[in-house]
């Protein structure tokens, strides 16, 4: 009994000093919409629920007189609600009964083209289906569906879909490209492939230019821009043209107990892009999407820089991830930087990559103070955690045939264009399944920094691999990976320091290191006889430079 108690004294004893070795995070506040319960029905303002008529007046004018006599619920009841792109207002709630769809026009004609963003950029697009500007207190709830119709717009890769899904496709009009590997939705949309940029705001380009390419700018779903305490809780956001829920430089911004839906398939089918943004809280919500789902973004190239506006001060909790290019994103697009990010207790099944932070020469921005715990993976096809600096705008798994080339491997000066990532701490990441458990690729001037992973466990095809990569802490983290030569590889990595490892018995190598800028590189409190090699320096690798330590 005495025995009992002492160990269940020192379990506990370990336990409060792990749990005080934790940093307290101290989250960011964030304001709250509030609403009067006035209600203004949609039916009042002769909305019909069919399906069929257009609803784009009336509901409109329900929002304008509720935003003009002081603000209440804009009420859309259970219903077929076929509509065009409406704006929202300030101190209205739109809000959706449970069995009421809004139904957004495949009509692209009830789509003016308007000054907008996209991916960093200002850009001639479709009017989004939900859209506001400078708008206060503004919010979208209830249990109903938003449905962007996104088919109408989007293009498709033949490598995506099975051969009967993709003989019907062709067959139901629009334009295959001539290397019969992808189907567009029309002529102007295949016009719009061809040009550089075609939604760029441009001197030289007239109204007739952009109606020539009009179908390919497709509208984002819902974009607020400049907009000041937002609510979106309860309701289903699906089928979106391009991005799903796009918030762009606003602040104090709720997001809870949503449902955000893509196909799989669909190209730039994000699910909620943060841009420039502060002060947000995302929890309970579910992302089933055909690109990136949690993403954080802040701006592209001179464009961000000029802004300078970082996406800051957000907390994401209690998410759970299916199909995404990634689960929690950050770029690539962040020349404004983004920072004061935390994430915990999320959930990814699927997902290409589960922690994605990408991004390239050319951007800038400083990516720093990072706090991510408690994440959860399973069957992840790519990395379980990822840094690249070299992102080259591809799906993170190559398609069927593709072949991927390593980058060239120079160095470039450092200026404002020069992108950096530091400054992470990631702990409690449980991965079952992945291609890979981490991958760390900086650039050689200016490598990724000042990044911790620790109590995580990790079950993998492939273990660690480290590039270009500065002040990089493992502790206690356990690799069970099938390919196992080597376990742990860094390619001209300083400073790093890994603690109390485990990995499988019987592994070939568990430390590759090469490079002749590699240095200070430790292993410590692990147990190397489970390898039957212990280290190999290679290409120029000093070994003096590695220690083993007991």
């Amino acid at each position: 009994m005495l025995r009992k108690i002492l160990f269940v004294s020192v379990f506990v004893s370990v336990a409060l000093n792990l749990a005080a070795q934790q940093p307290q995070w101290i989250l960011p506040k964030v304001a709250s919409a509030q609403f009067k319960t006035t209600v203004f029905n949609v039916t009042k303002y002769g909305a019909v629920p069919d399906g069929y008529f257009l609803n784009t007046k009336a509901i409109q004018k329900a929002i304008d007189e509720c935003s003009f006599k002081g603000g209440g619920v804009v009420q859309v009841p259970k219903g077929l609600w076929l509509t065009g792109p409406i704006v929202l207002k300030s101190n209205v709630n739109l809000n959706l009964a449970v069995g009421a769809t809004l139904l957004f026009t495949a009509d692209k004609t009830q789509y003016p083209l308007v000054k907008a963003s996209w991916e960093g950029y200002p850009q001639m697009r479709n009017q989004s289906p939900i859209s506001a500007e400078g708008a206060t207190n503004i919010g979208i709830t209830g249990k109903g569906i938003i449905d962007g119709n996104g088919d109408a717009w989007r293009a498709v890769k033949k490598e995506k879909l099975t051969e009967s899904q993709w003989k019907k496709l062709a067959a139901s009009g629009g334009v295959v490209s001539e290397d019969k590997k992808q189907w567009m939705p029309s002529e102007s949309f295949a016009k719009g492939q061809t040009e550089k940029d075609p939604g760029r705001i441009l001197q030289e380009r007239d109204e007739a230019y952009y109606q020539s390419v009009k179908d390919f700018l497709r509208p984002n779903l819902l974009v607020l821009t400049n907009c000041n305490r937002i609510l979106l809780e309860g309701v289903t956001f699906q089928n979106s043209p391009a991005w799903c829920l796009h918030p762009l430089m606003s602040k104090n911004i709720t997001v809870k107990n949503i449902f955000v839906k893509n196909p799989w398939y669909g190209q730039n089918g994000d699910g909620i892009d943060l841009e420039s943004c502060s002060n947000v809280l995302i929890e309970n919500s579910v992302f089933d999407v055909g690109d990136d789902a949690l993403c954080m973004k802040s701006g592209r190239d001179a464009d961000g820089r000029a802004r300078a506006m970082p996406t800051k001060d957000v907390v994401i909790r209690g998410c759970t991830v299916y199909a995404s290019h990634g689960g929690f994103v950050i770029g690539s697009e962040m020349s404004g930087g983004a920072n004061n990010i935390y994430v915990s207790n999320c959930t990814f099944v699927g997902s290409d990559i589960g922690l994605r932070f990408k991004t390239t020469r050319g951007r800038g921005g400083i990516v720093e103070n990072i706090f991510i715990k408690d994440i959860y993976m399973k069957d992840i096809p790519g990395e379980a955690i990822l840094f690249d600096m070299y992102y080259m705008a591809k799906d993170p798994v190559p398609l069927t045939g593709e072949i991927r080339e390593l980058p060239k491997v120079e160095v470039k000066p450092v200026d404002e264009t020069t992108p950096q990532f530091r400054n992470f701490h990631i702990s409690n990441v449980y991965v079952n399944g992945a291609e890979k458990a981490i991958f760390m690729r900086g650039l050689p001037e200016m490598h990724v920094k000042g990044i911790r992973i620790e109590n995580s466990v990790f079950q993998s095809k492939y273990g660690v691999d480290i590039q270009e990569a500065s002040n990089i802490q493992l502790n206690n983290v356990r690799v069970y990976s099938e390919k196992t030569n080597p376990v742990i590889d860094v390619t001209n990595g300083d400073n790093i320091n890994i603690n109390r490892f485990d990995y499988n018995k019987g592994a070939d190598l568990l430390l590759r290191v090469s490079g002749n800028r590699a240095k200070a590189v430790q292993v410590s409190r692990t147990d190397y006889t489970k390898a039957d090699k212990k280290l190999s320096a290679e290409l120029g690798a000093n070994a003096a430079q590695i220690k083993f330590l007991q």
